[in-house]
This record gives C-alpha cells, structure tokens and sequence, in this order.
C-alpha cells in the first residue's frame, strides 16, 4: 500500500507536532505505539462514563474533560512514536486508526447522549454524522493519496478542545441554576443540532468537490469514446 500523503492544516498542527514529537523521543523503548492506542480508547471510554455520570453529579463534567485529554495522548501519539523510531506500517496503522476512532466516537457520544445536556437521538446522529466525515477522510486518501486530518482548519484537536471548553461551560450553568432548566436544555441541544447541521453541510460540500474531481480524472463518456487523464493538485 502506497503512503498517503498527510496534510496538517488544523489550526493546532504544528504546535501539537512539536509537543508530540517532544514526547515520543522522551518515551522509555519498552513503550510502543500500540499501548497508546490502548490509552486512547482508555481515554475515550472514561469520557463517555463520565458524561453518563453527570446526570448525578455535574461535576462528572470535570472527569469527562480530563478523559479527552487522555484519549489525546494516546489517540494523536501512536502514530508519532511509530515514525520517531521508524517503526510505521502504514496498513496496519490505516486499519487500527479507522477502528479505533469509529469505537471511540461511539463512546463519547453515547456517553454524551446518556448524560442530561443532550437528547440521546440528537446524541446518535452526532456519531453518525461524524463517522460518515471520518469515513470521508479515508477514503479520500486511498482515492486521491492525500490524507488530510482536518475540514478546513477544524480537526480532531480542536474538537476535543471545544468539548472541554462546554464542559467548563456546562459546570458553570450548572452552578448558577441554569444548566438543567428547560431553557439550559434548549440552548445545548440547539447548539448539538447546529454543529451536526454544520458538519453535514462540510461533508456534502467535500463530497461534491470529490466526485467533481473524478469526474475530471475519469470522464464518463459513452463506450468507446477516448479518455483523458487530467492530473489535479491536491
């Protein structure tokens, strides 16, 4: 399998590089990439938990935010550790990353959904809808050969980013009164259904570009006629 050029143009990239790879060459040998993939789905599934236990206590919020750290850690440095020590395979990587972030975003979200910020449907179609733009990534890379990380400036970092910055958010309300009343609750499930409106639009407009692209690169023309190979910068 040929390598997949990888483009980082989230708005962290290369600070978040330079902090991974800071980590990854301190890291003792007996560690390997596949244990921080372990931490990762470790960091995912204690977000969930945490956010279904808030419907106890608030302050579960605290514990989510911690929980998205870790899964961070593990989630974004496996893959660095590999190509410190030279170690990548790109299948195996390709695999295991698809897998992993379709288990741990099925995790966060149920979790958010059980939690009582957040309709467990509304909840659901935030996964799906997420699934299908990761799904999209990766399939642009086996098509095209660019693995690009993000959807514009907006990738997996700044997401977990924004996630704690609600948690803070939901904490504060809570404190106030606000977070659980019926208008706290239209205001979350508002602001989940703008994000999954959002992130639908970002996924059609990509698809479009796509299928624009390989329409270019394979003309459907009627059989028989000649086909032109147009070749397209990423």
């Amino acid at each position: 399998m040929e390598t997949a050029k990888r483009e980082m143009t989230f708005l962290l990239a290369n600070v978040e590089r330079r902090i991974l790879h800071t980590i990854a060459a301190a890291l003792p040998v007996r560690i390997r990439p596949n244990h921080l993939s372990g931490v990762g789905v470790v960091g995912a599934v204690g977000a969930g938990a945490a956010y279904a236990l808030s419907a106890i206590d608030v302050r579960w919020l605290w514990a989510a935010s911690l929980m998205l750290i870790v899964n961070w850690f593990g989630d974004s440095l496996d893959g660095t550790l590999a190509r410190v020590r030279g170690i990548e395979r790109p299948r195996y990587g390709f695999y295991l990353d698809h897998i992993i972030d379709a288990f741990n975003t099925a995790a966060v979200g149920v979790g958010i959904g059980l939690s009582p910020f957040v309709e467990i449907e509304l909840a659901l179609a935030l996964v799906v809808v997420y699934l299908m733009l990761s799904v999209n990534v990766y399939l642009e890379s086996s098509v095209f050969r660019v693995f690009k990380m993000a959807y514009g400036k907006i990738g997996p970092t700044e997401g977990r980013i924004l996630l704690i910055l609600g948690n803070g958010a939901l904490v504060g309300a809570s404190a106030w009164g606000v977070a659980r009343t019926s208008w706290g609750g239209w205001v979350t499930n508002g602001a989940a259904s703008a994000l999954c409106a959002a992130m639908l639009v970002v996924l059609t407009i990509r698809v479009g570009k796509n299928l624009h692209r390989l329409a270019i690169l394979e003309p459907q023309g009627p059989p028989g006629s000649s086909r032109r190979t147009t070749v397209i910068s990423s």
